[in-house]
């Protein structure tokens, strides 16, 4: 194994991908050429050819459409949106829409995010014809009727009444408020039981047809489809939509940090999220930061964390740290879960290592093996099958990497130095992080 395959491998076993699956992803890393495909209305993508298969694979997003565009009062738009896009479209009620998907094996699905509004597709070959059809109807001509809008939004209400007392979902709701207060990213991605109750068809109507343009719209495709074809059906699919997208602005924010939030529920053990400033993706730094959260906490087994925490002591099963880029901020967040008596302790650790990062930054032997894994799992990640790679196609156009990013971003790793990984460490974990903990009274 060389000094590329060696640390893939080893990804591709902590993710469970076979003998076949590592080879299967090694070609993909290596094989994927992309190219820009314009159509003659003026629709851009992100193309990889590969006719190894039957298959078209498509991602795409609306920039800037997710919850954070949700009407105060009625949080949770975006989300049940997405619930409905594919329950019934132009003359098809939902049930027959449905049933069309299945008979022609075309995966289609939709989801919001905070700052984003994303939609899956895949199609064989041989229905792409129809397929793509109900792909425009799904995007262009939404139903809404009666029915579909009453499911579906009982189905969120029931997730949303199941989790009031989830520890997770409870550590989560405080983190954002404590974290982003007064800000959209404070507010419930699925909205609360009042607020979903609120939102009206008329209301997913005018989020759809305001939120969703040509402007904002970023797409990726793999499959067995021409650049000619996928110009084709990109005006067909997208064109109806209005060319400028309305969206309101949202501020940045700064992460809060050094507070400290309880909420007292008696369960068996205390959930304990963190968080400290962040960096942008696009920020120069981004891969020193990276890096240093690898050795920190997002390396799983080999990091300080988990081996402070888990290894060494066994207060969790897990601990983990990550960052976070939204359009608006940039935090690194982590968490845990352990027993109410032993919360101070699993924090005084927590804040020791940070403290310990910030002052002496990673060793060289852990920047080395942090450099190897994180070059070498991004294939697994990001290149193991034909939606992967459309997604990786689709962020990198929403954080503007360029489309050379799959081949310098190697280098952008390797040219990382021992002293850029000391200074953002400093920069980042010198702060006093905000802890929010949920769990028995006392803990």
């Amino acid at each position: 194994m060389n000094a590329f395959t060696a640390p893939l491998r080893r990804a591709a076993c902590l993710l469970g991908l076979t003998a076949a699956g590592f080879l299967t992803v090694l070609n993909a890393a290596e094989a994927v050429e992309i190219k820009e495909v314009t159509s003659p209305g003026g629709i851009h993508a992100l193309l990889v050819e590969d006719y190894t298969n039957p298959l078209i694979a498509m991602r795409f997003a609306f920039k800037g459409a997710g919850s954070t565009q949700d009407a105060p009062g009625k949080e949770g738009t975006a989300n049940l949106l997405s619930g409905l896009l594919d329950e019934g479209a132009g003359d098809i009620k939902s049930q027959d829409f449905q049933g069309k998907l299945d008979e022609l094996g075309v995966a289609l699905s939709y989801d919001a995010g905070f700052d984003n509004f994303s939609g899956n597709f895949r199609t064989i070959v041989e229905n792409e014809d129809e397929a793509f059809r109900l792909l425009k109807l799904s995007l262009n001509e939404p139903r809404f009727d009666e029915e579909p809008v009453a499911r579906i939004r009982g189905q969120i209400a029931a997730n949303i009444r199941a989790n009031e007392q989830d520890p997770g979902t409870l550590a989560s709701r405080a983190f954002r408020r404590t974290v982003f207060p007064d800000h959209a990213y404070s507010r419930p991605l699925e909205g609360t039981q009042e607020t979903l109750a609120s939102v009206t068809a008329d209301d997913l109507k005018s989020f759809r047809a305001t939120h969703f343009g040509r402007d904002n719209l970023v797409v990726g495709v793999v499959g067995a489809i021409s650049p000619e074809t996928l110009k084709r059906r990109l005006d067909e699919t997208f064109g109806p939509l209005r060319q400028t997208a309305e969206l309101k602005p949202v501020p940045d924010i700064r992460p809060v940090t050094g507070k400290s939030e309880t909420v007292t529920l008696d369960v068996p053990q205390t959930q304990i999220q963190f968080a400290l400033p962040g960096v942008q993706r696009k920020d120069p730094d981004f891969f020193a930061a990276y890096l240093v959260n690898h050795v920190l906490g997002g390396g799983t087994f080999s990091s300080r964390l988990y081996q402070e925490i888990r290894e060494k002591r066994g207060l969790a099963y897990g601990v983990g740290t990550g960052l976070s880029s939204f359009d608006h901020a940039a935090m690194l967040a982590g968490s845990t879960a352990t027993r109410a008596d032993k919360a101070s302790e699993s924090i005084a650790i927590i804040r020791t290592e940070l403290k310990r990062m910030a002052e002496n930054g990673p060793t060289e032997d852990e920047l080395a093996k942090a450099k190897a894994f994180v070059k070498g799992s991004y294939a697994v990640q990001n290149l193991s099958s034909s939606l992967s790679i459309a997604s990786t196609l689709v962020g990198i156009q929403l954080e503007d990497l360029g489309v050379d990013y799959i081949d310098k971003r190697q280098g952008l790793i390797d040219a990382v130095t021992m002293d850029d990984t000391k200074r953002v460490a400093k920069e980042l974990l010198a702060t006093d992080p905000t802890i929010v903990t949920v769990g028995p009274a006392g803990s």
